[in-house]
């Protein structure tokens, strides 16, 4: 996922929406200033839950009030680029059996259409997660979801850059993962208010292709340190006949009329940078964070 944006885009997309007669939906302004310097790489420290989270997609088990939220969402080429319009922020907690992601995704217009596992599911708007255990930029692993809880995850022995391949047909055994949506989806009549994501990923499913689950590194320790890293992939939209549409699709791998948010920012339209992703620390149970829970669990109720 190499990515670059034309220069031109904003006008070729407003001529698209004039053509077409629809609004447009998604587009930020675009700054031909690239960043200078490396934005810093961004680090959270994951507490160990007491509880496991009931995963129904909403972020309101007692576990969530001990993590901290990340920062919001940049755009993914760092500093000196647009600001998301729209609000992207994740957390996560731990135990002996699974990591626990959870992320809450700002969106007034719902959409997802892929229902087939390991469809492409970037190719529509999307949440993603990086996984590089042991932090050396190879073996490593992602996955990615849509506001219909379609799953993509993937294998990599090495970024693309360095001739790395991508195994689709690897899973993550015993993966669960449960959306709640805030809104409608695929219906331009209304505005939204979001989708919400909550992500089990057992330690045992984080092993490369042909090993046993009995060989697996296993869950980390407390003081262990992963390279991480969340994406947001956002797709321009127009309205025709009723119904959702890109604005328009790319020309081949280095057109992106997307927009592509990220937690640590990787400087370009790349995600498979592995040392420029954020740094996730394992730590002991924590006591819950007031301003982390949410209101029925703060107020009692």
């Amino acid at each position: 996922m190499r990515r670059s944006r034309p220069r031109d885009f904003p006008a070729r997309l407003v001529w698209l929406a004039f053509v077409l007669n629809a609004p447009v939906f998604g587009l930020a302004t675009f700054s031909p200033a690239a960043a200078q310097t490396p934005s810093p790489i961004r680090e959270y420290e994951a507490p160990a839950a007491i509880t496991p989270p009931l995963l129904d997609g909403v972020l309101d088990d007692a576990a969530w009030g001990m993590a901290p939220w990340t920062e919001a969402f940049v755009d993914i080429r760092g500093e000196g680029w647009p600001h998301p319009p729209l609000a992207t922020r994740a957390r996560m907690v731990w135990d002996d059996r699974h990591l626990y992601v959870g992320a809450e995704l700002e969106e007034p217009h719902l959409w997802a259409t892929f229902t087939d596992r390991d469809a492409i599911v970037y190719r529509e708007h999307d949440f993603e997660v990086f996984l590089d255990p042991d932090g050396d930029g190879l073996a490593y692993y992602e996955l990615e979801i849509n506001a219909l809880g379609t799953e993509f995850d993937l294998f990599l022995d090495r970024p693309y850059r360095r001739q790395g391949k991508a195994n689709i047909g690897w899973d993550m055994e015993g993966l669960r993962t449960a959306v709640h949506l805030d809104g409608t989806l695929n219906d331009p009549s209304d505005e939204d208010g979001g989708w919400s994501v909550e992500i089990a990923i057992p330690w045992s499913a984080l092993r490369p292709p042909g090993v046993s689950a009995e060989d697996a590194a296993g869950p980390p320790r407390p003081g262990d340190s992963w390279r991480v890293n969340f994406s947001r992939v956002q797709w321009p939209l127009v309205v025709v006949d009723g119904a959702y549409r890109k604005a328009r699709e790319p020309v081949d791998w280095s057109d992106h009329p997307e927009d592509n948010w990220v937690w640590s920012p990787q400087g370009e339209i790349d995600m498979h940078i592995p040392e420029r992703w954020g740094i996730v620390r394992f730590v002991g149970s924590v006591a819950p964070d007031a301003d982390a829970m949410p209101v029925r669990e703060r107020s009692g109720r």
